[in-house]
């Protein structure tokens, strides 16, 4: 026990003197590294950053990879514009024939319309205008107009129309359809007797044609005496079923 003591006491006394000659400082010896501690537990997760501007582009030197799954739709653009009409198809197949309809109901001839007129004139009219014939004879379905002289189409179908002009001279006079001529008829009279100047035609009408009797314009001499009439008639023969 005293051999124990003697050993810790003159180290100390070492150590001292060691110390005292170092500049009369008081320090110990370094002591060693002591064990490493126990891992301590993981932090908490730092708050997300600020979105970074994007990189620039850069020249691709690796090996392209494998072509990636197809995305989802885009939202659909914006219509672009109409391209030309293309070329006509072939007619198709004919297609089979429908079932026969029923039998329709059988038609009254005292139901369908009868436009028909006939109408009178003995004052001679201006030359190159529409002969007004102002006598109404007939005027079925009150087609035909004794101021205006024109016959106006309220059925589609076919019409026939005619007339006898008693003249004193030469005459021309001219069937004519919206102001257009149809057919003209012309009669030389040299000797200045009265003469019938007559002629008709059948025209296919549509509903709102009108049809007239005109004189030529290069001269008519129609006959305004009292004892002759000149007549302007005309009638459908069937309508359009078409």
């Amino acid at each position: 026990m005293e051999l124990g003591l003697w050993l810790v006491t003159s180290t100390l006394a070492a150590v001292l003197g060691t110390a005292l000659a170092q500049g009369n400082t008081c320090r110990a010896p370094d002591g060693k590294d002591g064990l490493p501690g126990v891992p301590g537990l993981d932090g908490r997760p730092g708050q997300k950053g600020d979105r970074g501007e994007p990189g620039k582009s850069a020249q691709r030197t690796g090996i392209q990879g494998l072509k990636g799954d197809a995305g989802e739709p885009g939202p659909p653009g914006i219509p672009g514009n109409q391209g030309y009409h293309g070329l006509y198809g072939p007619p198709g197949v004919p297609g089979l024939a429908g079932p026969k309809g029923e039998k329709g109901k059988a038609g009254n001839i005292l139901e369908q319309p009868r436009p028909a007129f006939s109408a009178s004139r003995k004052s001679p009219p201006p030359l190159g205008k529409t002969v007004v014939f102002d006598n109404i004879i007939t005027n079925e379905e009150s087609s035909y107009s004794p101021r205006s002289g024109e016959f106006t189409c309220r059925v589609p179908g076919l019409y026939y129309f005619s007339y006898q002009v008693v003249s004193s001279g030469d005459l021309c006079l001219s069937i004519t359809k919206n102001q257009e001529r149809v057919v003209t008829f012309c009669d030389s009279n040299s000797r200045e007797l009265l003469q019938v100047n007559s002629g008709s035609s059948v025209i296919s009408l549509a509903e709102g044609d009108r049809v007239a009797l005109s004189t030529d314009p290069r001269g008519s001499s129609i006959y305004s005496g009292s004892d002759a009439d000149s007549v302007f008639s005309g009638f459908m023969l069937f309508p359009q079923t078409g």
